[in-house]
């Protein structure tokens, strides 16, 4: 079983990228089941109900999120209401939303997890404990585990995918826009990658304009960033499932523009 890992969806763009190429390459790749970080799918950052539903009805089958997810308070409503839209398990349970989905594909009952890192990222719970409390409370309802850190420092992503090593199927890192090179099977038996990218403008400062980046990192002073416009790259990684031995045989990126 192939399931396809998206990283940080970056504006309208990115979006419609997905919405005309997505089901295609489900199709072309053998995609069971999709899992896409879309905290900045709108303009300003945040994730608005109506791009959600377009992004689930375009193929994504989980939309995970992050910090930005509190951006446009219109979602929270929906976050309640949507079980297939994610925020970090690790904020409040007071705040809106779920951490955590079981979902099926091929006939595999998939537990899709959302938290968010500490380092240099808001004073959260640990989502060390908030991962093992999912894992327990969800013990034996489940078939395949995945997990979506969304965090800045791949120290902590690392130290992460090695406390959970054995125990979660499949390991991803969120949030930097930058995909990184680390893609692996740890020693325990769990798929690795301290980052998935971005799906947004290949030509640009993590999907926005340079030149307000480069005033900004010129001067001090602040600026209004504005999101780039041209090519998209959707930056992804298909994790190969083996149903014989039950484990993730294969980490692959692979990059679509």
């Amino acid at each position: 079983m192939n399931i396809l890992c998206i990283g940080d969806i970056v504006g309208p763009q990115a979006v419609e990228f997905i919405t005309k190429n997505l089901w295609k390459i489900r199709k072309e790749y053998g995609i069971s089941l999709v899992v896409a970080n879309g905290e900045n799918a709108d303009l300003g950052n945040g994730l608005l109900e109506n791009t959600a539903k377009l992004l689930l009805q375009s193929g994504i089958d989980v939309i995970t999120s992050g910090n930005h997810i509190w951006q446009k308070s219109g979602i929270y409503p929906f976050l309640d209401d949507c079980r297939y839209v994610l925020r970090p398990a690790n904020y409040p349970s007071t705040n809106p939303g779920h951490g955590w989905v079981i979902v099926e594909a091929e006939g595999y009952r998939v537990l899709v997890m959302n938290v968010q890192g500490l380092v240099y990222m808001e004073p959260l719970a640990s989502p060390f404990d908030t991962v093992d409390a999912i894992l327990k409370k969800n013990e034996g309802e489940y078939d395949i585990a995945l997990v979506d850190l969304h965090a800045e420092a791949t120290s902590e992503k690392a130290a992460f995918g090695h406390y959970f090593d054995g125990r979660i199927d499949i390991i991803c890192g969120t949030h930097t826009h930058v995909q990184t090179a680390d893609e692996r099977i740890l020693p325990g038996g769990s798929a690795f990658i301290s980052d998935l990218g971005m799906c947004g403008v290949i030509n640009s400062a993590l999907g926005v304009k340079y030149e307000p980046i480069l005033k900004k990192l010129r001067t001090g002073m602040p600026q209004r960033f504005e999101l780039a416009t041209g090519p998209i790259t959707m930056n992804s990684v298909i994790f190969v499932y083996n149903e014989q031995n039950s484990k993730v045989e294969l980490v692959k990126r692979v990059n679509f523009s």
